[in-house]
């Protein structure tokens, strides 16, 4: 599958390699994804401006759950293949929960009670755009206002980048992981 849209090529502009660096970590080449974005500075500068990139108010093990749900239900084999890549090891998934957030329901037993909220909403909101009372309540009951308004932020943002990848034919990045299909 070849990408739709060249992505930038180094030497980048300034502007555009100042941002590399900051989001990069040190010695990765920059993204496809944001090298492909950053060939238009329009969008570029409106999907930086969008991102979550910082520290929010979900612990970064929540946070990359709710994020490779989102990839997994999108079927965005490009973003889930770099952030089990960057994050797995980091927020100590075990195969066993990498493997279920791609392929089993919400109450796959490898998650705590928290967990399984998030993964519940992530899935509300993939199936029905919407977080049903019963939900709302128990995420209430769970998570501070905050916590909740970034998981809906999570689930919309990364959905997007699930709609650049998969549009733009991105290719995976030679050390993403492989996101497992259902059996």
């Amino acid at each position: 599958m070849n990408p739709r849209v060249a992505p930038l090529s180094a030497p980048y502009p300034d502007d555009v390699q100042a941002a590399f660096d900051r989001i990069m970590p040190s010695g990765v080449e920059p993204l496809v994804l944001f090298r492909t974005l950053a060939s238009v500075p329009r969008v570029w500068e409106k999907f930086r401006a969008g991102s979550l990139l910082d520290k929010g108010p979900l612990s970064l093990r929540q946070r990359e759950i709710v994020i490779d749900r989102v990839c997994a239900r999108c079927g965005c084999a490009y973003e889930w293949g770099v952030h089990i890549a960057f994050f797995a090891k980091r927020v100590e998934l075990t195969e066993a929960q990498v493997q279920a957030l791609a392929t089993d329901s919400a109450d796959a037993q490898v998650w705590s009670e928290q967990e399984r909220l998030l993964i519940r909403a992530v899935d509300a909101l993939h199936d029905t755009i919407d977080i049903p009372d019963a939900l709302w309540t128990a995420l209430s009951a769970a998570f501070s206002r905050e916590q909740i308004l970034e998981v809906i932020a999570l689930c919309g943002f990364y959905r997007t980048v699930a709609y650049y990848c998969r549009a733009l034919r991105l290719p995976t990045e030679a050390y993403g992981a492989a996101l497992p299909r259902a059996a």
